[in-house]
C-alpha cells in the first residue's frame, strides 16, 4: 500500500514558516534553506542536520509551505508515521514537487527501509522534484549500510543546526507569545523559563496550556496567573 493510497502525510502547522522561525543560532540555516527551496538551482537533496530540539520539523513544514505559496505540490512524512506500512509506503511519493522525510535516520540499518529511500531519491530527481530529509547527525555518521544512499546524502546540501540556547528559547518563546495575542512581560518570561523543561517542544507546550487557559485573564500572563495554571 503506497504512501498516495494511505493518504499520509502530516498537517501542515500555521506557525511552522519561515518567518517566524525564531532564535538567532539557526537563523543563517533556515535562511539557507529557504533560498534553496526558492531556486533549487540543480540541488537533488537537502539533508537537515541536528538534534531532536532544533527546529528541523518546522523547517521542513516552513519548506513545504513555501512551496505550496509557488503553486507546488508538497508533502511532509514522519518516518515514524510510515514504519507500520514497511517500505513500500513511499511509492508514489515522487508524484509531488516537494518531499519531506522527518527522522529518516530511523530506518537506518534496515536494508528494505535504504533501498527504498534511495530508489524514491532516484524517482524525485527523474521528475526533477525536491527531497528533504532531516537526520540527527551527518549521514556518514549515522547507522546506514547503503552506501549508495549515504553517498547521495553525502552530496546534497547538508545544513546543520545548533542546539538552542537559553537565549534563543527565550526569543522564540516572546516571539511565538506575540504571535497568539499573548502579553508577556520579561518578568513572566523568566518565571517560565526557569521552570519549564529544557526542551524547547516541551517549552511551546506549556505556551499552548497557557494560551487556551489565557481568556479569563484577557490575554495578560502574569506570574501568579502561571503557577496556578501549571501548578507551579
Amino acid at each position: 500500500m503506497s504512501a498516495s493510497q494511505l493518504v499520509l502525510g502530516v498537517k501542515l502547522r500555521d506557525d511552522a514558516r519561515f518567518d517566524n522561525f525564531h532564535g538567532d543560532r539557526n537563523t543563517n540555516a533556515a535562511r539557507r534553506l529557504e533560498t534553496v527551496c526558492q531556486r533549487p538551482d540543480g540541488v537533488p537533496v537537502v539533508v537537515l542536520c541536528g538534534d531532536s530540539d532544533t527546529g528541523k520539523s518546522h523547517l521542513l513544514q516552513a519548506a513545504c509551505h513555501l512551496g505550496e505559496n509557488q503553486g507546488k505540490t508538497a508533502v511532509c512524512i514522519s518516518i515514524a508515521e510510515l514504519e507500520p506500512f514497511g517500505p513500500e509506503a513511499l511509492s508514489g511519493l515522487e508524484s509531488h514537487d516537494i518531499v519531506c522525510l522527518d527522522d529518516a535516520d530511523r530506518i537506518a540499518g534496515q536494508q528494505m527501509w535504504e533501498e527504498a529511500i534511495f530508489h524514491l531519491y532516484n524517482r524525485i530527481q527523474d521528475r526533477g522534484g525536491l527531497l528533504l530529509v532531516s537526520l540527527s547527525d551527518l549521514p556518514a555518521s549515522l547507522s546506514f549500510t547503503l552506501p549508495d544512499l549515504v553517498s547521495r546524502f553525502s552530496h546534497g546540501l547538508i545544513i546543520q543546526l545548533g542546539i538552542y540556547r537559553d537565549g534563543d528559547r527565550l526569543k522564540i518563546l516572546m516571539a511565538r507569545a506575540e504571535k497568539r495575542g499573548l502579553v508577556m512581560a520579561d518578568d513572566v518570561a523568566g518565571y517560565i523559563m526557569r521552570r519549564a523543561p529544557r526542551r524547547l517542544g516541551d517549552l511551546l507546550g506549556i505556551l499552548d496550556i497557557l494560551d487556551e487557559n489565557s481568556l479569563q485573564a484577557q490575554r495578560r500572563l502574569t506570574i501568579p496567573f502561571v503557577k496556578t495554571v501549571m501548578g507551579w
